[in-house]
């Protein structure tokens, strides 16, 4: 099992990175703006230059990446409920998420930020375990058919 943890880990790091990267790309696109922001103002006057900032940005995207592939190992663990999964793999991702988003300045530094930002991740976190759950019963029902015909 540390063997597992350990491969996800140095798996998920350069996948954190990646995705970290892509959003900046697909954030830049979107403002209608000539340039490419790679990370928020606020996170390179606080590093001093942008250099810093996003080299800041990448190490804790990584460590991100590395948070939520460790804990997908939760989803493998048959012995526990689906109650219990959820809510243990909610609870290490969105604490690893919030000091992470906070660090890199990706919410506003205040209790509103805090919750608003919280807010979206808990949103996000319902849509796409939702849609996995869709997509898993899915499965469970062609594998039945099979079994069955």
């Amino acid at each position: 099992m540390k063997k597992k943890i350990l491969q996800r880990g140095l798996f998920g790091f350069p996948l954190g990175i990646s995705l970290g990267y892509a959003i900046t790309i697909i954030i830049s696109l979107s403002t209608g703006l000539d340039t490419f922001s790679p990370c928020v103002p606020s996170l390179t006057q606080s590093m001093g230059n942008e250099n810093y900032a996003v080299l800041l940005q990448a190490i804790l995207s990584g460590l991100l990446g590395s948070t939520f592939a460790m804990s997908s190992l939760i989803w493998e663990i048959e012995s526990w409920g689906i109650a219990k999964q959820t809510g243990i793999y909610f609870a290490i991702t969105s604490l690893a998420m919030m000091p992470i988003a906070y660090l890199a300045n990706w919410m506003e530094h205040s209790v509103t930020g805090f919750l608003v930002y919280f807010g979206i991740f808990v949103v996000i976190f319902i849509v796409i375990w939702v849609i996995q759950y869709i997509i898993w019963q899915i499965k469970i029902k062609r594998l039945n058919d099979k079994i069955k015909s």
